[in-house]
């Protein structure tokens, strides 16, 4: 799972840093920190790679090309290989800092005599760190663009998912067992979101909560992962529910749904507490924040899987769609089409993210789109699953079509009882008022006025029973 992390970025001034030699770190090559515990950490990364790289010097057999080249380097923060005269060197930058960005890379030059290139200023062996934190700022104002697209995605994906689930429980005509399966799926992905939003303001966006790293933000994404799973293999139900239907049952109306309720509630729990038994014992960072480890395939593996046998069992049901149901049930088929359909189009799109995520371009503006497409990805799915499942249901969109023209109807109905009283209560005040010759006038004419409303009442009650 990919979090933003918007926490508050300090300000790393040093550009370079340089020994000629291997020496042990020193204080002028630690940015300073905010704070004495962030200090410790600080140092003890920096400490752990100057000892790999130690032991990677040691290892490594000695340089053997012909011509001049630079001796293998550590510099203070990296480790630098051989490397032949008259050519650069690059690798990431290092991860030490909070405003130092890992996939902008440091570069190194070895000049032609075979000497590490000596910064003019200070005549000591220099390292380009400088596109490390150059673009800081707008990254940093990007991040929290980030966050709030975030925030706003599963807000709006759990108001759609509400207004969805009050529909299916409202109208009764909607009740079956593909519904069903639908308030199930809603339910987990209101849920999921509800938990990301409290995780993104409560532990992502609050520096001082992660520092003190309090089993309560751990117990949080314990949770965040186990319904991150429960919306992908409620999404699984979806699809085995529909192979059952057309392929394994033909056309049969009842499913034991107990099954449906265990794989999609109940088996989640195992990759969700398999990732935090390994993350504790072998990855236990502050809140588990950290994406780089390779023990969230435990989550996303078994997430993965499912959208593969979701995406076979979907094809297998068109493949019979179309081959065996062509001439017969052909009214059925056109219905379990449109659902295998709407099922269709949610699979790639709500796994796409567990596909392409290892994949992020190396080029900035490129990354930053990525960045951008992989959020509406990830935090807008409730809002496309409501859409895709409810609002643009055809099943739906009738019963809202039938309850507005009934609402229609009896409102129109007591406005034109209501303006009938009215009318009723002030002729018979007015009444006594009215001179002989003239009264016998308005009896005619509210005779006919009379007659005209019960036409109009009897068209509107029929119309009222078409609608009902």
């Amino acid at each position: 799972m990919h979090h933003t992390c918007v926490s508050c970025f300090f300000t790393h001034t040093a550009q370079f840093s340089g020994d000629t030699e291997v020496q042990p770190i020193d204080e002028a090559t630690v940015s300073p920190p905010v704070n004495p515990e962030e200090h410790e950490i600080v140092r003890k990364k920096i400490l752990d790679s100057q000892y790999r790289c130690f032991e990677k010097m040691n290892r490594d057999p000695p340089y053997n090309k012909s011509g001049l080249h630079c001796s293998r380097n550590w510099d203070g923060w990296l480790c630098w290989d051989d490397t032949p005269g008259g050519t650069y060197t690059s690798q990431n930058c290092p991860n030490y800092f909070v405003d130092f960005d890992p996939t902008e890379k440091a570069t190194k030059y070895c000049g032609e005599d075979g000497q590490w290139f000596r910064h003019p200023d200070t005549n000591r062996t220099w390292s380009n760190y400088t596109l490390c934190n150059e673009n800081t700022n707008a990254k940093l104002k990007s991040a929290y663009i980030l966050f709030y697209m975030a925030i706003v995605g599963h807000a709006l994906s759990i108001a759609s998912l509400l207004i969805s689930l009050a529909i299916f429980f409202y109208f009764r005509s909607l009740s079956c067992q593909r519904i069903t399966l639908h308030k199930n799926l809603f339910c987990s992905y209101v849920l999921n979101s509800a938990l990301t939003i409290i995780y993104l303001v409560g532990v992502v966006n609050k520096p001082e909560v992660v520092s003190k790293n309090p089993v309560g933000c751990k117990v949080l994404h314990f949770f965040h992962m186990y319904m991150l799973g429960c919306n992908y293999f409620w999404m699984l139900c979806e699809g085995i529910y529909l192979h059952t239907l057309i392929v394994v049952a033909v056309f049969a109306e009842e499913q034991h749904l107990h099954w449906y309720y265990l794989l999609g509630w109940g088996f989640p729990l195992v990759p969700a507490s398999i990732h935090a038994v390994a993350r504790k014992k072998y990855f236990d960072d502050n809140c588990w924040m950290s994406v780089e480890t390779h023990l969230l395939y435990a989550v996303h593996g078994p997430i993965v899987a499912a959208l593969l046998v979701n995406l076979f069992f979907l094809l297998n049901i068109i493949r019979v769609l179309v081959t065996k149901l062509r001439d017969t049930h052909r009214a059925e088929s056109n219905m379990y089409m449109k659902a295998v359909r709407a099922t269709l189009i949610l699979v790639p799109l709500l796994g796409i993210q567990f596909v392409i995520f290892p994949w992020r371009p190396e080029n900035r503006l490129a990354g930053e789109v990525y960045e951008y497409i992989m959020h509406i990805l990830m935090h807008y799915q409730g809002l496309l699953v409501a859409t895709i499942f409810c609002f643009f249901n055809g099943e739906v969109q009738a019963a809202l079509k039938r309850q507005w023209m009934q609402y229609k109807t009896q409102w129109g109905q007591r406005r034109k009882d209501h303006c009938s009283m009215r009318s009723t209560s002030y002729t018979a005040t007015s009444i006594s008022e009215v001179p002989a010759f003239m009264y016998h006038h308005d009896c005619n004419s509210e005779h006919l006025n009379g007659r005209h409303t019960e036409d109009s009442e009897l068209v509107a009650l029929k119309s009222g029973d078409t609608y009902a």
